[in-house]
């Protein structure tokens, strides 16, 4: 098992000590039960840790860690994988950003698409965002990560369709589509963006929008997954077939 994560905005020197407190410290000391001498991994979420050792636990919600190794950073890997996730109903999208998340997404970009059930406006739909960023936070140190994906702020069909214009391999699941994700040709490097529609589907006026941005409609097998699933099941493909896996 490897050693608990836990974030911090700063990352201290070689050999310094550093106070975990607030809500990873209560964490660390009330939920994990963390007892000196366990290792810990110190992140920015960011790619930039180090390792250290826990000295003392105090009270509920303070852990202190001692031996703090140099600073190291995590390369981004390539070629990085966008997921462009239409809105579900009710959590199964903090469900799903938490899938993702944990099988080593980089990016999620919500996107309300034409028949979405679920809508984000105004101070509901930035609640929501934020449910979604802190599940990716949650699921990164849950699945020791210490790059966390990027949660993009909801995007238009339009912004959806420019994304797709700039990857270097971009693919809509989609029942229509002719050719398997598992089959298909992908850049060893670059930027690879996957569309996920809602429960409803893609609409024609939408998939013909990203077709003309260059996107073409993959299926991944015989089964229609479901908008919270197949994001999930699409990434873990990908990282398979691309290498990073290895």
């Amino acid at each position: 098992m490897t050693a608990p994560v836990f974030v911090v905005d700063r990352l201290d020197p070689v050999g310094a000590e550093f106070v975990l407190e607030g809500a990873e410290g209560r964490h660390a000391v009330s939920v994990k039960r963390l007892r000196p001498g366990e290792d810990v991994v110190l992140t920015d979420g960011r790619g930039r840790w180090t390792e250290g050792v826990v000295k003392a636990a105090e009270g509920r919600d303070r852990l202190v860690v001692g031996e703090l190794a140099a600073v190291r950073e995590e390369p981004e890997e390539g070629p990085r994988i966008t997921v462009v996730q239409a809105l579900p109903k009710g959590d199964r999208g903090e469900l799903a950003v938490e899938t993702m998340t944990e099988v080593g997404v980089d990016a999620i970009v919500p996107w309300a698409a034409a028949r979405c059930i679920t809508q984000w406006k105004g101070e509901r739909g930035l609640k929501a965002l934020g449910k979604w960023r802190a599940t990716a936070r949650e699921a990164g140190k849950q699945s020791r990560r210490v790059r966390f994906p990027e949660v993009a702020d909801a995007a238009t069909s339009r912004q959806v369709a420019s994304l797709l214009a700039d990857a270097d391999f971009a693919a809509v699941l989609h029942e229509s589509g002719d050719a398997p994700l598992a089959t298909a040709e992908l850049p060893t490097d670059g930027h690879i963006v996957l569309v996920v529609g809602p429960e409803g589907g893609v609409s024609p006026e939408e998939l013909a929008l990203f077709t003309q941005a260059g996107a073409r409609p993959y299926r991944l097998g015989r089964s229609v997954l479901r908008t919270s699933t197949a994001g999930t099941a699409a990434t873990a493909l990908l990282l398979g077939r691309t290498g990073r896996w290895d």
